[in-house]
């Protein structure tokens, strides 16, 4: 059963006194991985400006903050080497940015966003970022499979140049639960072994995977799956939980749990895989959670670090 906010916030914090789950335990995780603890306001429900989302992740002990391309695209050279060095005194450096082209709509929308691609990748790059992602819908009303996926590898491929001419690599996340992908006529890709037929059809260096532990499981996917992977092929890694009392293929996208509420999901092989073949980029939660987004930003946050945390103590 997902948390109501009164029992979200007991949750929250009955973890972090029994858990001990602090920022020296943080620290003594790193080494064991390489992977880092990565926030990303967006995804937990906080609206925060690029400063307001790095005071955050010092604050509450994270070690990588979502980049805004159009933030950084306004700093001058100065301004820019400020906060260059601000980040490195609060030792945080910038994960994963978020892909700004419409890519799955008509084609002029697409072309229309793909014309701007080339400045936001710059400020990105400007500012040392060398990871992107976005997400796939995996179903359509009107193209088939075939054609959905030819028009997708038309034009993400158009993008992957773009992206990696400024030196990003590009993750591309599929999207698991078979409530979504069977909601209409034309199921699309919505696995792993799926993506990889895509990313090879792109074939543009630095294409990759966003891993995420929601869709590796409402997937059906196993340890077995993520061993098939290297660091090189992982671009980021999103981290939930799922509802507890649903079967796998009841789950609804938009209805997942923060990391270790429920152990519906195993984290803990799903984490030390990734440790075990090297992974070393950022890890954030992106949970939907509607207790969480009822919460104040300070509180929402806590929150999520204190669950993130708890993950990353299973790293063995």
């Amino acid at each position: 059963m997902s948390l109501d906010r009164r029992s979200f916030i007991k949750y929250a914090y009955a973890t972090l006194f029994a858990g001990s789950l602090g920022n020296l335990t943080l620290a003594s995780l790193g080494r064991e991985r390489a992977m880092k603890l990565d926030l990303s306001c967006g995804r937990i429900g906080v609206k925060a400006n690029q400063r307001q989302a790095i005071e955050y992740a010092q604050q509450y002990g994270f070690e990588a903050v979502v980049p805004d391309a159009g933030y950084l695209a306004r700093l001058s050279e100065n301004e820019l080497s400020k906060l260059k060095s601000e980040m490195q005194s609060k030792n945080l450096v910038f994960s994963a940015a978020g892909m700004p082209v419409d890519f799955r709509k008509d084609e002029s929308k697409f072309k229309e966003g793909l014309k701007s691609l080339p400045n936001s990748a710059a400020a990105l790059q400007r500012a040392g970022v060398t990871r992107i992602g976005t997400w796939l819908m995996p179903t359509h009303a009107e193209l088939t499979y075939n054609a959905n996926f030819k028009q997708h590898t038309r034009r993400l491929k158009q993008i992957s140049r773009i992206l990696s001419d400024h030196g990003l690599r590009f993750g591309l996340e599929y999207v698991g639960p078979k409530t979504l992908w069977s909601s209409q006529k034309f199921p699309f890709i919505h696995s792993m072994l799926e993506t990889k037929e895509l990313i090879s059809a792109i074939n543009i260096k630095g294409v990759g995977l966003i891993l995420d532990s929601w869709h590796w499981y409402t997937a059906h996917e196993t340890k077995a799956d993520l061993m098939t992977l290297s660091n090189a092929e992982i671009v980021a890694v999103d981290l939930n939980d799922a509802p507890a009392g649903l079967e796998v293929d009841e789950q609804i996208d938009q209805k997942r749990e923060l990391p270790m509420a429920t152990d519906v999901i195993d984290l803990s092989t799903f984490l030390n895989t990734l440790n075990s073949i090297g992974y070393d980029g950022p890890v954030r939660a992106e949970p939907f959670n509607a207790a969480l987004r009822k919460l104040p930003a300070d509180q929402a946050v806590s929150a999520t670090a204190i669950a993130m945390k708890k993950a990353f103590a299973l790293i063995n």
